[in-house]
């Protein structure tokens, strides 16, 4: 009997210790390889992507008989258990099983995985096991049977609009660029994902590059490009390095590179990295740096449809856009567009972060509402705190609170709520979490990330931060609040970009749904999450029992006292680390 061990080995799950898990295994299947074939089993191990389960790394699956066992949370002395019980003797080890044909894990129940689909199944190394799963079948089917001009009104039918943030529609865009005059055009895949908290296009591009190279293909044969583009950041370099081998490998298939599959098509894919500069995830300034200048947005029109990469025609998608391409056009867009809603079609992946039970990815049908994705997915609040709000769209979308929990996740729905689908990103804050200090901590990512082109967001975003800046340090002053609202409609109107323009919303969503807490800190000099250091204090009450443990947590040597008798914190040392409440057993710092 042939018995396959898969271990999810993504950079999530190697920074839980999924390597170590691997090794062990590896170790393992070589010291019991005569035990093996006594009984006749051919053990294998290989390896997969990001299944989505973050809150369970390391995952290890055990597959026979077309059954697959999912362990979570596996260490490695679970790796032995699991190889002498289940793989030796046949007996599942069940209270420490996530997924089997009899157990199913309601994480999954709520979502569809289109652009997901493969992630966690296949070795993203091997083109093989792309293969088995329908890889290519959708490029073979364009590239035989259809024109061009047919497969741009497929994606036009499917209601597929980008999911890179602006959700403009894709058979649109990319009609433009097959439609512009030039002898020479591109297709570039935007995997410059530089939301804080987002891990979308890492996790497909470590997990299935195959779907975004034959997506990336369709797309270059629809608008008549020859030569495409991945800018994909250097701080993913597990992304970056299965790149190369599944552009090695589709080119040894023919997939890419000349007349491809027995066609007249050719068509290259080249990888650029970019440096870690979050404003190259604008497409203007994506391609200035591809051209090796510096990352800076230039003004539109032209639009790269018309004038792009080197001046020529360029059409510009993200990493789960072009993934969700080959389904489209294997299954059908009417299948794709049942998902979704009216005006968009089929899923959006988000990254789910933060006070969450159950972290990691999720793809849901565009239209589930956040509800639904927090609490029924995620599982709720960590330490089953109370939920305060969810920031969706990263550092240029928007915090959107508890009543707002049955919002649709569409387009349309999130902007009059005053946020942006964005790219995915979705973190999620509990009572504990100052909303005031969310708003400073993203503007201070944005100002920071500037480019410095334009004055509004230059100038702008800093006098904001300023501004955040003192209301957190108790200095601020009532018309604080005035001033953030102007200066945020300046920055909005006076920048050349969507990073400029956005960069206000978390303050704008902040003060339009949390302004309590603004008036807490500037009119009564307090946090309310007890959070910004300069507003709060920290005492011991008589709960206290003189461990004195808090003693020697301090870094500072502000807690005095006798063993067995109350201690007290001197006020004038204190630096308000928290120190002393991680380790006070006995619940007897308070923070006011």
């Amino acid at each position: 009997m042939k018995v396959e061990l898969k271990i999810g080995l993504a950079s999530c799950s190697i920074a839980s210790g999924a390597l170590e898990v691997w090794e062990r295994a590896e170790q393992l299947l070589s010291e019991k390889k005569e035990e093996f074939k006594r009984r006749n089993l051919q053990v294998s191990l290989g390896k997969v992507g990001c299944i989505g389960m973050c809150h369970n790394e390391p995952i290890l699956d055990v597959c026979y008989d077309g059954k697959r066992f999912t362990y979570g949370n596996v260490g490695t002395a679970d790796v032995e258990q699991i190889i002498n019980q289940h793989v030796l003797n046949g007996k599942p080890i069940e209270e420490k099983i996530l997924i089997s044909e009899k157990k199913e894990y309601d994480y999954f129940s709520k979502q569809k995985k289109i652009v997901l689909r493969n992630t966690g199944l296949i070795d993203p190394e091997q083109i093989e096991d792309y293969l088995q799963r329908d890889g290519y079948k959708a490029l073979q089917k364009v590239l035989s049977e259809l024109k061009p001009e047919e497969v741009i009104e497929e994606v036009k039918k499917s209601n597929l609009r980008g999911r890179g943030g602006a959700g403009f529609p894709t058979g649109t865009k990319w009609s433009f660029t097959h439609y512009a005059k030039g002898d020479t055009k591109y297709v570039i895949c935007n995997a410059d994902e530089g939301d804080p908290g987002a891990f979308m296009d890492r996790a497909v591009l470590e997990g299935d590059p195959h779907s975004v190279l034959e997506g990336m293909t369709i797309g270059a044969y629809a608008v008549g490009a020859n030569r495409g583009f991945i800018y994909a950041r250097a701080e993913y370099p597990l992304a970056v390095k299965r790149l190369r081998i599944a552009i090695r490998q589709a080119m040894d298939k023919g997939f890419l590179g000349k007349e491809l599959m027995g066609s007249k098509f050719s068509f290259d894919i080249e990888i650029k990295e970019g440096a870690g500069a979050f404003v190259c995830g604008e497409e203007t300034a994506l391609m200035q740096s591809i051209e090796g200048k510096r990352g800076m947005p230039r003004p539109r029109p032209p639009f790269p449809a018309q004038k792009g990469l080197w001046g020529k025609p360029t059409n510009i998608n993200n990493v789960e856009t072009w993934a969700n391409v080959p389904w489209i056009l294997l299954h059908g867009a009417e299948e794709f567009a049942k998902q979704g809603t009216k005006l968009s079609g089929g899923t959006k992946v988000f990254a789910l972060a933060g006070k969450i039970k159950r972290g990691g990815l999720v793809e849901v049908p565009i239209g589930t509402t956040l509800r639904e994705i927090v609490f029924d997915i995620g599982g709720g609040i960590e330490g089953d705190k109370r939920f305060k709000a969810v920031q969706i769209g990263g550092p240029s979308g928007g915090c959107l609170p508890g009543d707002l929990l049955d919002t649709p996740v569409d387009y349309e729905s999130l902007k009059s709520a005053g946020a942006i689908m964005g790219s995915g990103g979705m973190i999620v804050t509990d009572e504990s979490t100052c909303m005031v200090d969310i708003a400073r901590y993203f503007l201070d990512f944005t100002q920071k990330e500037s480019c410095g082109k334009c004055t509004f967001c230059r100038i702008g975003t800093k006098r904001m931060l300023e501004t955040l800046e003192r209301i957190t340090r108790g200095h601020g002053r009532e018309e604080d609040l005035p001033l953030l609202r102007e200066l945020a409609k300046q920055v909005k109107a006076g920048s050349l970009c969507g990073l400029g323009e956005t960069a206000p919303n978390p303050v704008l969503t902040t003060l339009r749904y949390f302004k309590d807490e603004y008036d807490a800190h500037i009119k009564e000099e307090r946090c309310p999450a007890g959070v910004c250091k300069e507003l709060i204090t920290y005492s011991i009450t008589n709960r206290c029992v003189g461990c004195r443990r808090c003693v020697r947590a301090c870094p500072v040597g502000a807690i005095r006292g006798e063993p067995k008798q109350i201690h007290e914190i001197d006020q004038e040392l204190c630096i308000r680390c928290g120190a002393c409440k991680e380790v006070c057993k006995f619940n007897a710092i308070e923070v006011r």
